[in-house]
Formats: C-alpha cells, structure tokens, sequence
C-alpha cells in the first residue's frame, strides 16, 4: 500500500516540476519579446531622429551651394578675376563658412584652379591648387551639380564635397547661358558622429556601394559593415541620397528582463509550494490526534495570520513604490520634453542665421547694383533691411548663447551684461502684459566669481518667476532688479509686487518638483539654487519690503 501510495505522490511532484519550469520559460520568452519590441521602437525613433537631423544638415549645405551659385559678385569675379574682386568674393565665403557650419567653402574656374576660399588667409589655403581631377568638378560642369564622399588633399580629412555650376545669365535664344565655374562646399560630420558616440550605440551611414562612410567609431570608416549578430538593428535611407544610416544596439536588456520575469514567476511558484506544503504537513498532524489538530490549526492560523499581514505590507509597500516610480516618470517625462523644447529653440535660432544671411547678402547686393540715380527712398528701404537683418542676428546669437552648454569652468564674470542678456530673453512676455521692469545701473567692471551661461540661467528663472507671479495684472505689474555690491560679496535681489507666496509653497520653495505652477515641473529653484552654490553663494527668498509680493536674494561671490 505504501509503495502503491508513494506512485502518484512521485508523479504529482514530476508533473509540478514540469508546470513549474513551463511557468518560468514562458515567463522569460514573454517579458524578452516584449523588451525586444519597446527596444526596437525606441531604436527606429531614435534613427528616424538621425536621419532627420543628417538631412537638415544635407539640405542646408546644399542651399549655400545653390545661392553662391546665382550670387552676382561671384559671378563678377569669374569673369573678371581681379585680386581685388577675388579678395571680396574669399571674405564673403570665410563668412559663410562660419554661418553655415561648413568645413570649407571655395570658387574654381573652368580649369578647376581654385580662385577664391573661405580659407584663403590660412597656410593650407585652396588658392591657386588645382581640382580639374576631381570627380564632383567634372560632373558638376557636366550635370550642374554633383555630390561626391572623400577625403580631404590638404587636410587628409573624410567630408561630402557639395558642387554647383556658375552661368552667366542667358540673354535670349541667341546668347545662351555658358559655364563661368565651379563652386563647392565641403561638409565635415565630426560633431554628429561625436554626439552619435555619445549615444552609446553603434551608428554608421554606408553609401551606395555598401561601404561606411560616417561612423560612431571611426576605425569602421570605408570598410564594409560587420555582421550584428544577436543584436539588435534598424536601417532607414537618407532621403535625397543613396545612402543608409544603420543603428545597432545591444539586445542584453532584453534577457535581463527575460531573467528577471523568470526569477519573479520562480518566486511566486516558490511561495505557493510552501504554501501547498504547509497544508499537506497540517493534514498530517490533523490525522495523528484531535488535540495535537487543534494546538497545529491554532498555531497554523497564527502564522498565516503573521504571513498575510507581512504579505499586506509588502503588498502595500509596492504599491506605494509603483505610484512613486509613476510620478518620477512623469516629472521625467516633463523634464525631456522642456529639454525638447530647448533644443528645438536653439535650432530654430541657429536655422534663421541661413535665410538671414541669404537677406543681408541680397540686400548688399541690391544696394551695389543700386543705379546712381535711384531715389532715395530705395537706398534707405535697403539700409532698414540691412539693420533689421542685424538687429535679428543679435537675438539670435543671444538666444544660441543662452541655448549653449555650461563649460562647468568660474572665472570673472560681468554682471551688467548677464543682466541685460537675461532681461532680453524674457521681453517678449514682458511686453505682451505691460509688466514693468527697473534695472539698476551698475559699473562696468562689476564682476562676479561664476560663469556666464548658467548665471543668466539663474537671472532668467527668477525673473520669469516674476512675471509669472504678475500676469493677469493689467499693466499693474511691476519688476524690480536691486545690486548691493562689498569687496567680498554681490547681492542681486529680485522683488515683484505680485500676490507673494503662499505658506504651503514657501514651505517647499527648494524641493524638487515642488511648485503651483498647473503646468510647472519645480524643478527651476532646485537648479538655481544648485548652480549658487557651485558659485561658492546662495539663493533663498526674503520677505519683501512692505509686505507685498515676492523678493529672491542671489548672493555671490565677488571677483577679485
């Protein structure tokens, strides 16, 4: 009988450990397909993103290319190559080089001797080489245009050669436009690779033959790919080209998720088969004798009571944990997206400095073409339009400044302009609800221990702190910048005569993502303060003269 009973036993616990390594197999292939899936949707995101912004880059490069082309002083100076003329026509494209982020700009005659570059002042300048071999010059002479990837005579440095022909202006059927020559922009991709390494994953672009030509890992430069292997990759063509960027990633976090599912489910078939054996021991008992029953059940009851509860806190202790994982994703979400946005600004900066350039360039040409006898009016429409195109540059440049990236290094740092860079970005609004703003006057040579970029970020914030807490006010609203200055220390405070800060928010003034704000991240005063204290000063907030309003004191250091 024992023998006979001892059977299904055996086969009961077989059976269970078959379920059992089922239960963690599926678990694993499960949580691992779906990692792979959300992997491989963020991989094709984030290439997508790569394409776009190598297109742009592609597409401005070619734009330069295209208005030089069609450009009259370019032109003048192919068909009359005077030094002087050839001196003007370097300069201009030394500025379009440094406008438009191209590596080198530079006008070949219809011998493909170079006549003028952006380089022209430089030792390894392209004047006078002579580029009649190169391919994009032949074709460009022979299509109008030409694309060619290779590496640099003079600087040995890889780059996309963009090439246009110059013609004269067609003057009718009996005097067809002939070829005057050439002009090429060279492009260098050495920051987008550098910000693809920074990535982490492996990035490259193979051209039309398969071989890379832009690489996160320079040594993998115009060889053919190597295979993936397990890992994960996405691939996407260049639109406009023949080209292809691929983005390979490593599928390691897929298994790990995949272990960690199985290790969970383990967990829980654990736990159960305690359970179960807890149950079959207390049957046991329960057979031997009523008394010994009652004394197993009332110590059982007792220690699954003490389970549960432990269970319940566990329980309610992960849920806790969830909700706070769920509010940290969303403030980080937040965060991303006010990154996002400032990177899209800095874009949108840097990209009105093309047409702007293109505008300034018409208009001095239309000023030089301007006949002598020209009415008055139209020399001083095209004088406005050269000033506006200035006055435009400035912001942009102001806010490309702003946009940029904290070296992390303190030196002197002047107080006035910072100030006035700050009141500058934060105008628009300003003006928009007839909020007032008095700024001291302060000495030129007032300098604070810091660095410029992330001061104004401090100046900023406060004072957009500032008229956020006045809108609505009808013109009523007023913004007042204080500067106390000693030997040691600047104290720039920051007063409003807003509704102030109420108790509950003044209690959590500097606590992340603490803020009132509906569509607020309370992120501002935490970073602010943080960057005070790199500085060796302070942030906080006072009581403001008279009871009303909202005061912020920013005490740095002064330099010496």
């Amino acid at each position: 009988m024992a023998r006979l009973a001892r059977v299904p036993r055996t086969l009961a616990l077989a059976l269970a450990g078959v379920t059992a390594v089922l239960v963690l197999l599926t678990s694993f292939v499960l949580a691992q397909r779906a990692t792979l899936a959300d992997m491989r949707e963020a991989q094709e995101t984030t290439l997508r993103s790569r394409v776009q912004a190598l297109e742009s880059t592609l597409s401005r490069q070619r734009a330069v290319a295209t208005v030089l082309a069609d450009d009259a002083a370019v032109r003048a100076a192919l068909g009359d190559p005077r030094e002087a003329k050839l001196a003007a026509v370097s300069q201009k494209l030394a500025r379009l080089r440094e406008e438009t982020d191209s590596a080198v700009i530079y006008l070949l005659d219809l011998r493909g001797i170079a006549l003028a570059a952006s380089n022209w002042r430089q030792p390894d300048s392209f004047v006078g080489a002579d580029y009649s071999f190169r391919d994009y010059y032949r074709q460009a002479l022979r299509d109008g245009s030409a694309t060619q990837f290779a590496l640099g005579t003079v600087s040995n440095r890889p780059g996309l050669y963009l090439s246009h022909d110059i013609r004269t202006e067609p003057g009718g059927s009996d005097q067809p436009a002939r070829a005057l020559g050439v002009v090429v922009v060279k492009v260098e991709f050495d920051r987008l690779e550098a910000e693809w390494r920074q990535a982490g994953d492996l990035t490259y672009v193979l051209d039309g033959a398969g071989q890379i030509i832009l690489s996160s890992q320079p040594d993998l430069r115009f060889v053919p790919p190597a295979p993936v292997g397990r890992a994960l990759a996405s691939r996407q063509a260049v639109p406009g080209t023949a080209w292809s960027m691929v983005l390979v990633s490593s599928s390691a976090p897929a298994a790990y998720a995949g272990g960690f599912a199985a290790g969970s489910a383990g967990f829980l078939l654990l736990l159960a088969a305690v359970i179960a054996s807890l149950r079959l021991r207390a049957r046991r008992r329960a057979r031997r004798a009523a008394e010994a029953e009652r004394r197993y059940r009332i110590d059982l009851e007792r220690a699954v009571d003490e389970r549960t509860r432990a269970l319940s806190e566990e329980i309610r202790e992960r849920r806790a944990a969830e909700e706070r994982l769920d509010r940290l994703r969303g403030e980080m979400v937040q965060a991303n997206k006010l990154a996002a946005l400032g990177q899209i600004t800095a874009g949108v900066a840097h990209e009105v400095n093309q047409p702007l350039a293109a505008i300034r360039l018409l208009a001095e040409n239309g000023i030089a073409m301007m006949p002598s006898d020209a009415a008055p009016e139209l020399a001083g429409n095209m004088d406005s339009i050269l000033r506006m195109t200035d006055r435009i540059s400035r912001i942009t440049q102001e806010l490309r400044g702003f946009a940029r990236k904290a070296t992390g290094d303190l030196g002197p740092v002047v107080l006035a302009p910072a100030l006035e860079v700050a009141a500058l970005l934060t105008a628009g609004r300003r003006k928009a609800e007839g909020i007032q703003l008095e700024l001291p006057k302060l000495a030129p040579d007032l300098s604070i221990q810091g660095e410029t970029v992330r001061l104004e970020q401090i100046l900023v914030n406060l004072l957009q702190n500032a008229q956020e807490a006045l809108s609505g006010r009808a013109g009523a609203g007023l913004i007042r910048v204080l500067v106390d200055a000693d030997d040691q220390r600047v104290r720039i405070a920051v007063e409003d005569n807003g509704p102030g800060l109420a108790p509950q928010i003044a209690r959590q003034l500097f606590t992340p993502f603490a803020t009132s704000k509906p569509q607020g991240l309370g992120l501002g005063l935490v970073i602010s303060q943080d960057i005070a204290r790199d500085f060796g000063g302070s942030l906080r907030a006072e009581d403001p003269p008279g009871g009303q309003g909202a005061r912020f004191v920013l005490d740095l250091p002064r330099a010496a």
